[in-house]
């Protein structure tokens, strides 16, 4: 895969993409991390990239020809059609399906935007998605790209060392994940769950399966809306509901 970011402070990734799972997905050549300064594209002897908004208002916008020329540069040799990732707090709420989404692309190319905003024209006619990633503002795209990249990157083939690891995370199953265990099996006196220890895996499956239920239905019932519930798990929320009353 590759990722291209275009912003205006490409020094606030350098820490980011320079260690844990990035670096390591980009050592193992999983993907190419690219960061672009679009004032680099600006077509002004002053690299303006902002103006005063037609019709008034407070803040600055973003001009469209320096994130048009960019995009332009980046994908003028290309042979797929990348996605055009806007992050902004106006768009789709970001989630697990929709990284697993982009994890299956080739090329995505994020535009982090500051000031007040972008041109109308960025959005109508350059971009294939826009993103938020929760429903505050942020003083800038960059942060977002970072979480949305690490996301997708971790996603990619051969990228964790247990391949299992992303199928069992949190939203990927649709419930969040079961509680995790390690040693000692007791820590003064906070002992582990007996069933974890006795090496029967299928019970130690159902457990996980019971737990990962219990703890979606105590903290994300939301999510069960839409979950297909099998008739074992429709009883287990029976016995959650009793003993919460």
């Amino acid at each position: 895969m590759r990722i291209d970011i275009l912003t205006l402070f490409p020094n606030m990734f350098s820490g980011v993409f320079s260690e844990s799972i990035l670096k390591k997905a980009q050592e193992k050549q999983a993907v190419s991390l690219n960061v672009i300064n679009f004032r680099e594209f600006a077509d002004n002897k002053h690299k303006t990239v902002d103006d005063y908004p037609y019709g008034g208002g407070a803040g600055m916008v973003l001009k469209p020809e320096p994130i048009f020329a960019a995009v332009e540069h980046i994908t003028k040799n290309s042979s797929t059609q990348p996605r055009i990732i806007l992050l902004c707090p106006q768009g789709e709420r970001y989630t697990q399906k929709k990284a697993e989404e982009l994890a299956k692309e080739e090329h995505l190319i994020f535009i982090c935007g500051h000031y007040e905003g972008y041109d109308e024209r960025i959005r109508e006619h350059l971009v294939t998605d826009e993103i938020s990633i929760g429903d505050y503002i942020l003083t800038g795209g960059e942060l977002g790209a970072m979480v949305i990249v690490d996301s997708v990157v971790r996603l990619l083939p051969g990228v964790l060392g247990n391949e299992d690891s992303p199928v069992q995370d949190s939203y990927s199953c649709g419930l969040l994940e079961h509680p995790h265990y390690t040693r000692p099996a007791d820590f003064r006196g906070m002992k582990v769950p007996e069933v974890l220890l006795s090496g029967n895996h299928q019970l130690i499956a159902e457990w996980r399966e019971k737990e990962s239920l219990r703890r979606t239905y105590l903290r994300r019932p939301d999510l069960l809306a839409q979950y297909p519930l099998t008739e074992k798990q429709k009883k287990w929320l029976e016995e959650f509901e009793k003993n919460k009353r």
